[in-house]
């Protein structure tokens, strides 16, 4: 609702301030004095002018009362009863619908003056009167008809009182509904005319003003399209009834009778409905402060009550329902009491103000006849009249949406202000555009983007400012959604740059306008492009990385299903680690460059080339069968390692090996990576000149899918089964028929029952991390067989048994270790645990308090595959062994090589000085073992021994020479046995001759 305003002033110019006084002379005669000469007057006319309708007050009846019972049937015993009775002026009902006998006497009326009886009470439904002298029926009224002297009057009845009558006694029976006061009044006729007349004047009176200031609250919702006003229309329509009910008009409804039979229901339908009104209204304007004072709740405990009472009301007697409204209305007006309170205390709000002087006027008119009813007490209010009272409660909630409109008002205004000093203020453009793209306004953030002229002539054209598909793309984003954004550039370029700018756009149609906001996005959307760059590319090589070219991948893989072929290639670097270690990373990082740039330079748009390691690369070949990537993939190699690389004044030779394979469908990317990488580790052992190719149906493929299952059967919880053992004899070479020592060895068989390789079943159990678990099981199931056949293992003095790398490393699994050894002590001195040297210089600390600890519980420790690796002496005098283990690649054809032949020597040397033991693995042929013997190895171990044996047929041995096959070796074997060495060394093994030294 706008507020009025004075015209605003005139330019005082000379010849115009005659016209500018007369302009504030007549608004302000018409906009105050009028009013204020109106109110005054009205006020003269209600308290000072005698009234249209002037009466004479009637003489209230002095009554006496009896409720009827079964034995007050009759006029005759209702006035025998009466008689002696007390009188009294009324007498409340109590809500009760038996009927009531009175008795009342009429005085003598004066000559000629003619009078009428007047019962009241609108609750009365029927009354019949007797003369109590002849008991004559004088007449019968109620709301449908009358006979006889009776009638219907106001909201009650009337009885004419005729000249047989005067100075009588008359006896009435009344029947009420509701909380009825049974009055009687007696009036000179034409006076309770006047007072009719009056009566409906007033029903009109209140019915037309309430009806047209609901219209107007009606016609303002509508144009407001505010549902606050609706509410309160329905409100004044409710509170008319209510007034209506309370003066007894609410028989009529817009000057035509509301039927009999309605009657009762509609005042208890006209309560409920008033409680819900007013309850909603309440919420509806109070509840922001009543969240802040804290009755909000008690609110919401209160509205669960309107339903049930609404219900109520239509389906109970009215007498019946008044309890449940009086309860109800206790709870709402103690809440409005309460929250009006506490809001009037804590924020002062006109609104509260009117509301609160417009519910206590309802409360005392509308609820007095509730109250008197319920309590028995008369005439507190009589003073107010209800036409009085429903209009003013009207008015002052009518002041209190109109306060609550100029609230609302003022709230708009203030955040129009604040929307407009934003608009001005915004750091973001904002724009509307007509649908011809022409700028209608423009925020100073915008103008400063685009150019102060942006609104000049009507408005300058968007395709002024921004590329030629920009307007295309704007009308096409607002009318395919209803909020979007797009990126646009436009026509000007950034200082000291030939790059033009960039803007985010966002729009929406709106009013067949277009509104929108720009945003200078120049520098994020450079930035941007640079994060998804990085995201996706190496930033040294500028090739993909590992994300980006999985991506490529995974699109290519995607096209298998087309029928397009796919290759894909994994590339290494063969020793450029040479290069970072002896001229520094510097150097490396230029010669990677300069490798990407050769092979970009070689492949098409169809191959995507990225780094996924230091100096490892990932080709996709997409649509590309293997014959072309074959010849692709070798004009690589040869383009990498043909021409030098130069670094200052430096040329660096750099090889490459590649491993190409033919990618089937439904194959997974890390699968194919893996086999690709398969494929170039083989190449880089020397084959095919740095280039391995596997087709789609290369047995690698299934060798990795193989892998692949026994990794994932190792996964799960059945990791052990179908694991066996098997113990290979390693003969002792000194006494070979007196002894019987050998190694466990660990196999195991797939689903079909066929042995997999040990080596396959090694690896698997590294990458599946399961191997503490295959090592714990091979460990507790050896000490189990020593336990059940420790009586026949007389000539055992040691059984080896090897611990893998990762399984020493894993701190729970040595724990268990150290458990087992220490419960079965008594058989733990026949063990001996093997260390692969690699394993033992990893972390050496940790190695030498393992071997402590093992040796503590009388196990031994040997150290497997001697010489295999990066040996160094020095780490020899940190552990304690027992035996040295020569690797068996200097054992095999050693008589071929002299170099190996001395090596061992030099070992077996080394050994005996620190005195450990030696054994040579993957012994062969007799000639090898001569050898050994020559060199003084203690014991040998390999097939020309012994292959590996079940553990039940080494049960049936003497020794581990009672394997031996060849018959060559078995007579030399033999020989050795017979020879009378007077050097023969001490078998640290032999316990019952270690006793005997000591």
């Amino acid at each position: 609702m706008n507020s009025t305003k004075e015209p605003e002033a005139l330019p005082r110019r000379p010849g115009r301030r005659i016209d500018f006084s007369l302009d504030r002379l007549l608004f302000g005669f018409s906009a105050y004095a009028v009013p204020l000469f109106i109110g005054l007057v009205s006020l003269v006319a209600l308290f000072v002018w005698k009234s249209q309708y002037p009466i004479t007050e009637p003489q209230d009846l002095d009554l006496q009362v009896v409720q009827a019972s079964a034995s007050l049937v009759t006029p005759e015993q209702a006035l025998a009863q009466l008689q002696g009775s007390p009188t009294a002026s009324h007498q409340d009902t109590q809500l009760s619908e038996a009927p009531f006998w009175i008795a009342f006497s009429l005085p003598k009326a004066p000559d000629g003056i003619a009078t009428t009886v007047e019962f009241p009470s609108r609750h009365a439904m029927d009354i019949a009167c007797w003369d109590s002298k002849t008991l004559t029926l004088l007449g019968r009224v109620n709301k449908k008809k009358a006979t006889g002297g009776m009638s219907q009057i106001k909201a009650g009845f009337a009885l004419e009182v005729t000249s047989a009558m005067s100075d009588g006694q008359v006896i009435c029976q009344t029947r009420s509904v509701g909380p009825a006061r049974i009055t009687a009044s007696l009036w000179r006729t034409a006076d309770l005319q006047t007072s009719a007349q009056e009566f409906h004047r007033k029903s009109g009176l209140l019915d037309g003003g309430i009806i047209i200031l609901a219209i107007f609250v009606l016609i303002t919702a509508l144009i407001n399209r505010s549902g606050l006003y609706v509410l309160f229309a329905a409100w004044l329509v409710v509170n008319l009834r209510m007034g209506s009910l309370s003066a007894g008009w609410d028989a009529q409804w817009l000057g035509n009778v509301v039927p009999v039979e309605w009657l009762s229901q509609a005042r208890a339908l006209t309560l409920s409905v008033y409680y819900v009104l007013s309850l909603t209204l309440f919420r509806v304007l109070f509840s922001a402060d009543m969240a802040k004072v804290g009755t909000l709740k008690l609110l919401r405990v209160v509205q669960w009550t309107c339903l049930p009472l609404v219900l109520i009301s239509l389906l109970v007697p009215y007498q019946s329902f008044l309890p449940f409204l009086w309860v109800s209305t206790a709870l709402i007006i103690a809440v409005m009491v309460v929250s009006l309170t506490l809001i009037l205390i804590k924020t002062p709000s006109s609104v509260a103000i009117w509301y609160s002087a417009s519910v206590s006027i309802t409360i005392l008119a509308s609820l007095y006849e509730v109250m008197a009813a319920a309590l028995g007490i008369k005439g507190l209010i009589e003073s107010i009249n209800s036409v009085t009272a429903a209009l003013s409660s009207s008015l002052l909630a009518a002041l209190a949406i109109a306060a609550q409109m100029r609230q609302e008002h003022d709230k708009r205004l203030e955040v129009q202000a604040e929307l407009e000093h934003t608009y001005e203020a915004m750091p973001i453009g904002l724009f509307t555009l007509d649908m011809r793209g022409r700028f209608t306004s423009a925020n100073p953030a915008l103008q400063r983007m685009l150019g102060h002229n942006v609104l000049a002539n009507g408005g300058s054209s968007w395709q002024r400012y921004f590329n030629g598909g920009a307007w295309t793309q704007l009308h096409h984003l607002v009318h395919t959604q209803t909020d979007g954004e797009l990126e646009i550039r436009g026509k000007s370029k950034l200082l000291g740059s030939t790059e033009a700018r960039r803007f985010l756009v966002k729009a929406i149609l709106a009013r067949e306008k277009i509104e929108g906001s720009l945003q200078d996005v120049t520098e994020r959307s450079r930035a941007t492009e640079d994060l998804l760059f990085l995201a996706n590319n190496d930033p040294l090589t500028k090739v993909f990385n590992r994300r980006g070219i999985e991506k490529a991948l995974d699109s290519a893989m995607a096209q298998l299903a087309d029928g397009k072929p796919l290759a894909l290639a994994y590339l290494d670097l063969d020793r450029f680690k040479l290069i970072n270690d002896l001229y520094g990373h510097n150097a490396g990082d230029e010669v990677l460059q300069q490798v990407c740039l050769r092979v970009t330079n070689m492949v098409s748009g169809a191959v995507q080339f990225g780094r996924v390691g230091g100096d490892e690369f990932v080709l996709v070949l997409t649509d590309t069968r293997i014959p072309m990537a074959t010849l692709i993939c070798r004009g690589i190699v040869e383009s990498i390692g043909t021409a030098p690389y130069r670094v200052g004044d430096r040329a660096f030779h750099v090889r490459g090996s590649m491993g190409l394979i033919e990618v089937a469908p439904g194959m997974q990317i890390k699968d194919a990576v893996s086999a690709a990488d398969r494929a170039c580790r083989e190449a880089k052992l020397g084959h095919s000149d740095g280039l391995v190719v596997y087709e789609k149906d290369a047995a690698a493929f299934h060798l990795h899918e193989v892998e692949l299952k026994l990794v994932e059967r190792l996964s799960n919880s059945s990791a052990t089964d179908g694991l066996f053992l098997v113990m290979q004899p390693i003969m002792s070479l000194s006494k070979p028929h007196e002894s019987l020592n050998f190694e466990v060895l660990l196999r195991m068989l797939d689903e079909n029952g066929k042995l997999i390789p040990t080596e396959r079943l090694i690896t698997a159990g590294e990458n599946s991390g399961r191997m503490s678990i295959i090592d714990r099981w091979v460990l507790s199931s050896t000490l189990t067989w020593l336990n059940k056949n420790y009586a026949l293992m007389k000539h055992t003095k040691f059984i080896c048994m090897n611990l893998s790398g990762a399984s020493l490393n894993d701190e729970k699994f040595m724990q268990d270790v150290y458990s087992m050894l220490e419960r079965n002590m008594h058989v733990v001195g026949h063990l001996c645990l093997e260390i692969t040297e690699s394993v033992a210089l990893h972390d050496l600390d940790n190695t030498r308090r393992f071997v402590d600890k093992v040796r503590g519980y009388g196990a031994k420790v040997a150290l497997d595959d001697f010489g295999a690796g990066y040996t160094s002496f020095s780490y020899l005098k940190e552990l304690t062994a027992d035996l040295l283990k020569i690797d068996g690649s200097f054992i095999v054809n050693m008589n071929k090589h002299p170099a190996n032949v001395a090596i061992v020597e030099a070992i077996v040397s080394l050994a005996r000085n620190l005195g450990m033991k030696t054994i040579a693995e993957w012994a062969e042929d007799t000639a090898t073992v001569q050898t050994l013997v020559e060199i003084g190895v203690d014991y040998v171990q390999g097939f020309v021994v012994a292959r590996p044996q079940s553990p039940e047929k080494l049960l049936t041995a003497i020794s581990s020479a009672s394997f031996i096959e060849d018959e060559e070796l078995a007579q030399y074997v033999f020989s050795l046995g017979k020879t009378d060495d007077s050097l023969a060394q001490v078998d640290l093994f032999d316990h019952s001759k270690m006793q005997n030294l000591h």
